[in-house]
């Protein structure tokens, strides 16, 4: 699936010298999202993994939480990655978040776009409990097997990732997308799709966490979110109540922990 597009584009340095060359640049193209027929949201992301997407996607908004996986089909595929995929699933599978419904569009940025209320946003539920303990070598040496896989930012600069790990440290999935939330909705999808996410232990993302990224890892049972970039007050928060350790600005030998640093060995 391609995710990165040749643009032709002018560059000019400090000097006086214009160059014209290839650029490439991260494709963001809208995915309409059907349930039973109906249409139900359009989500802005990049193309790839859009099944692991979905599956990820209605997990965290309470739609499908049934370990069984459902049918998806494209209604409509073309060039331009405007592509319509339609979902079904049970009536009796429907999960409460069904019944919250969004927004026509969720832009890549925002990851509570479809939100209606403020009571939408509260997260409830018995703090996870973890047993798994890190080491700064072992943080590194995982941000390395993520940066490896990075094959969309390393061409455009301009994609998140998020990758999983089980307890040995290996990595389970690494996805990349435009938005921050999507990529960690990809993850968890297709280890849905695989049936391993009872295997994660440890989500890296590569931007920043705010509310909604710690919720979906507190759904999924993950119990360390790890960063390159900050996070926000409301992340730390619900961090703290949730049992997560939560680490920000983790980049070569330093780190900051925000909650629960009994999961780090220092």
């Amino acid at each position: 699936m391609e995710q990165a597009r040749a643009y032709q584009s002018i560059k000019k340095t400090y000097s006086e010298d214009i160059n014209k060359k290839k650029d490439f640049l991260v494709i963001e193209a809208p995915l309409q999202i059907d349930i039973n027929n109906q249409p139900y949201t359009v989500v802005m992301r990049t193309p790839g993994d859009d099944e692991s997407l979905i599956r990820g996607l209605l997990y965290a908004e309470d739609i499908y939480r049934s370990k069984e996986n459902f049918t998806i089909n494209y209604d409509s595929k073309n060039k331009t990655h405007h592509d319509i995929l339609q979902v079904s699933i049970p009536k009796e599978n429907l999960g409460k978040g069904y019944l919250n419904k969004r927004t026509l569009l969720s832009v890549s940025s925002c990851g509570i776009c479809g939100k209606q209320e403020i009571d939408d946003i509260i997260v409830t539920g018995t703090p996870i409990n973890n047993a798994h303990k890190l080491s700064v070598t072992d943080i590194r040496e995982m941000f390395t097997k993520m940066e490896s896989s990075q094959q969309t930012f390393k061409t455009t600069g301009g994609s998140h990732a998020c990758a999983i790990f089980d307890k040995n440290n290996d990595m389970l999935t690494c996805k990349e997308d435009i938005g921050r939330h999507n990529a960690v909705d990809k993850c968890i999808g297709s280890l849905l799709i695989e049936k391993k996410l009872k295997d994660s232990a440890l989500m890296l993302v590569s931007g920043r966490v705010s509310y909604e990224i710690v919720s979906k890892a507190f759904f999924a049972k993950i119990p360390i979110i790890i960063a390159v970039s900050a996070c926000s007050s409301l992340a730390v928060d619900f961090a703290k109540e949730f049992g997560i350790c939560l680490i920000g600005f983790s980049r070569k030998d330093r780190m900051t922990i925000y909650s629960n640093p009994q999961y780090i060995s220092l």
